[in-house]
C-alpha cells in the first residue's frame, strides 16, 4: 500500500477526491467514510478523516 500523502479532516461521511493539482490530478471519485472514521483515496493516497473521531481528537 502507498504511504499517506496528505491527511484532510472532513465533516461529511461522503467525500470527493480529484487529487488536487488541477489537470494533473486524477478522475474525481466519491469515497464513503465507514465506521473506522477514515478512508484513503486509491489513486493519490490522500487520507480523509471524519472530524470528531478518536483519530482527529488525538491529533
Amino acid at each position: 500500500m502507498a504511504s499517506i500523502t496528505e491527511t484532510i479532516q472532513v465533516n461529511e461521511k461522503r467525500v470527493a477526491c480529484d487529487g488536487g493539482n488541477g489537470p494533473l490530478g486524477h478522475p474525481r471519485i466519491f469515497l464513503e467514510i465507514g465506521a473506522e472514521g477514515e478512508v484513503v483515496c486509491p489513486y493519490c493516497s490522500r487520507q480523509y478523516i471524519l472530524s470528531g473521531t478518536e483519530k482527529t481528537d488525538a491529533a
